[in-house]
């Protein structure tokens, strides 16, 4: 189980500028979430990427508040890990994951843990570094997005696991230089015992400087929910932003 964060902005701004005073609530969540922070940037403009992730608390990390307080970009997912039992805290099971144009969160657990390899393409199969489903995840939907496009292979992507496979949760963020898109696909009856009902939960706001979109678990005022079993579709261009179901 994760918290997700990400942004997209119409100039390049650090996560404090965007989010706001309520950053350090959302930061306190790593308490729980303890088990990594990473941080993917994509400038829309440059088409540059960079990571910066760890297994190590966010709150306490030195390295994390260096890198939130250094990052300015135009579009960046911050990700605090809590690892799914049996699934390694290590560099390469930590969120975000990048390739071949493509940033990636998720938050949730797809069971068995390797339940997507058998529809993964080899091209992609050969990259995997880490145990998690989460990896798996992102190059399935890679595998999609390659055959289909971005948007209908996320699509694709999400109703065959929804079809086919085991899973609490595949809440998702994947950016690239042009387009992010969000995942909203759980179970909510399926969340830790100890939390509130809506754990699972998206929320977004946006206007004409862009868009901003995070998990729940700290004070959210006037934020938009993205309904269970949608995507939001956001144009970095223009920002428009579209609720499309699954």
């Amino acid at each position: 189980m994760c918290r997700l964060l990400g942004y997209v902005s119409l100039k390049p701004e650090s996560f404090a500028q965007v989010v706001g005073e309520k950053l350090p609530e959302f930061i306190s969540l790593s308490s729980v979430h303890c088990d990594g922070w990473g941080v993917a940037t994509f400038d829309h403009n440059s088409n540059e990427s960079h990571l910066t992730r760890a297994p190590e608390i966010a709150q306490s990390s030195l390295t994390f508040q260096e890198t939130i307080s250094k990052t300015r970009t135009d579009g960046a997912l911050l990700h605090l890990r809590w690892a799914t039992s049996g699934i390694p805290v290590s560099e390469n099971n930590t969120h975000p994951f990048i390739s071949h144009g493509y940033s990636f969160t998720h938050n949730g657990a797809i069971h068995p843990a390797t339940a997507l390899d058998s529809v993964i393409s080899q091209k992609f199969k050969i990259e995997i570094k880490g145990e998690t489903d989460s990896e798996r995840y992102f190059y399935f939907l890679l595998t999609k997005i390659k055959e289909l496009g971005f948007i209908e292979g996320c699509k694709a992507a999400a109703n065959y696991i929804r079809a086919n496979v085991d899973y609490s949760s595949i809440n998702a963020m994947i950016m690239n230089e042009k387009q992010w898109v969000v995942i909203c696909e759980h179970h909510p009856d399926r969340a830790p015992d100890w939390a509130p009902d809506d754990y699972y939960e998206l929320k977004y706001k946006s206007d004409e400087q862009g868009v901003l979109v995070a998990s729940t678990g700290w004070n959210q005022p006037g934020w938009t929910v993205l309904p269970n079993h949608f995507m939001l579709v956001i144009d970095r261009d223009s920002f428009a932003v579209e609720v499309v179901p699954l």
